[in-house]
């Protein structure tokens, strides 16, 4: 009896196949011998046949150089911190592709002389929010408010309310942060009450600035009272206000979101957010006051270490200058549209069409229930729909899957439909 080992190809007569020689160029020999490795082993246990080692190979591989992949957001949660949070903009990835190459991110090309670092994207943020004397871009939101600490209340005390000493993500929480960028806190007022009295009296010669962080992934309700950023100005230290979503103006549909603009306008001297939340763009963080303290900030050696990418500022402008974000139309459908299209994709697959609350996520508009509409499955294809070509991702509820469709933009509703069909 012959030994089926000896029918296994060697590993480098497989990689000289060409089809897996264009996948080597893309993705790099060490990745695709890799794959072929894991499949001459398959060969050896018998689970695969000799001549399909080449076709599993292309299989296995992902399609880009990256193994993230491409989902389906139909879990009803707008900005999903699980899936990366907001969507780019047509313009936004445009202007990411544009800028892999070599481009004039600091470089005055009418002079040839070194230029101003995102100089555009900064010009787009400061038009956006006019209230802002000066703007400044850094690696992510809580990036923003460490330097503010950092730069501005090193060695010296930060006032904040007792009910503002939240935890953001991963088990991050916003007094350690700031305390790790060398600043004091002092605490004031209780869980779920602080009145204007309790900051004055906590205000002395050793205050850098009295510290407003809206809470953004919870609400308290009940006996409660917070002071806004309009009665904390009139006291004798900046207030930095931290609103976290990146809301840059006013939503109609999320009339309790602080936003850039009126906490500018309301007296804060300086407000840090994040930009991939509602501002619906990249990761970075955002700063925006007054000048002098913007500056300081710029200026100081721990910014240099914070700084952003040329990708993040490309991104950002065209997210400022370009079309309507992804978040801003999910936000901008109604109920009644999302239960029409739920009606049409249910009907093509002999299921159910359910009205459904979805949320804004990523930390922002905290109880506000968005109006929207989902397609009702079986709860078991909760597994292979995330495990498929075109992974989907959706939420069970009450013993069935919804595909919630108020972050799925309609151009995807017929790859939706595949994707489903191909599982049942």
């Amino acid at each position: 009896m012959s030994d089926p080992r000896r029918a296994v190809p060697r590993t480098d007569t497989v990689l000289a196949d060409p089809r897996l020689a264009e996948a080597a160029g893309r993705l790099g020999r060490a990745q695709v011998k890799s794959a072929v490795v894991e499949q001459l082993a398959q060969v050896r246990r018998a689970a695969l046949a000799p001549e399909a080692v080449v076709d599993a190979v292309l299989d296995a591989l992902p399609a880009g150089g990256t193994s993230l992949r491409p989902v389906i957001n139909a879990t009803g949660v707008v900005v999903h911190t699980n899936l990366g949070r907001a969507a780019y903009s047509p313009a936004a990835v445009d202007a990411v592709v544009t800028a892999a190459g070599p481009t004039d991110v600091e470089l005055d090309l009418a002079t040839g002389r070194r230029g101003r670092r995102g100089a555009a994207a900064l010009a787009a943020l400061a038009a956006a929010v006019p209230a802002a004397e000066a703007v400044h871009v850094v690696n992510n939101g809580a990036a923003a408010l460490g330097l503010a600490a950092g730069v501005l209340a090193r060695g010296r005390r930060v006032v904040i309310a007792r009910g503002e000493l939240v935890e953001i993500g991963d088990g991050f929480r916003i007094p350690e942060l700031v305390e790790s960028f060398g600043a004091e806190l002092r605490e004031v007022g209780t869980t779920n009450r602080v009145r204007f009295e309790d900051y004055e009296r906590a205000v002395d010669d050793s205050v850098a600035f009295v510290l407003k962080v809206h809470p953004s992934n919870f609400r308290v309700e009940g006996f409660t009272s917070a002071v806004p950023v309009s009665a904390l100005a009139a006291l004798p230290v900046p207030v930095v206000a931290d609103t976290g979503s990146g809301l840059l103006q006013p939503h109609p549909r999320l009339p309790d979101e602080p936003d850039a603009t009126t906490t500018l306008l309301e007296g804060a001297a300086l407000v840090t957010s994040s930009g991939d939340k509602l501002l619906g763009g990249p990761q970075c963080g955002l700063l925006l006051g007054r000048r002098e303290h913007v500056e300081r900030l710029r200026r100081h050696p721990m910014a240099r270490a914070l700084r952003v990418d040329k990708l993040t500022l490309a991104a950002l402008e065209a997210t400022l200058t370009g079309g309507p974000t992804p978040t801003a139309q999910a936000l901008a459908t109604t109920g009644p549209e999302l239960l029409a299209r739920a009606s049409a994709l249910a009907e093509a697959l002999g299921a159910e069409a359910v009205p459904t609350s979805a949320r804004v996520g990523g930390g922002g508009a905290p109880g506000v229930e968005l109006s929207s509409a989902a397609v009702a499955l079986p709860e078991g294809l909760a597994e292979p729909l995330r495990l498929g070509a075109v992974p989907v991702v959706g939420r069970v509820h009450e013993g069935r899957l919804l595909l919630d469709l108020l972050a799925v933009p309609p151009e995807d509703d017929a790859r939706l439909l595949a994707a489903v069909r191909a599982c049942t």
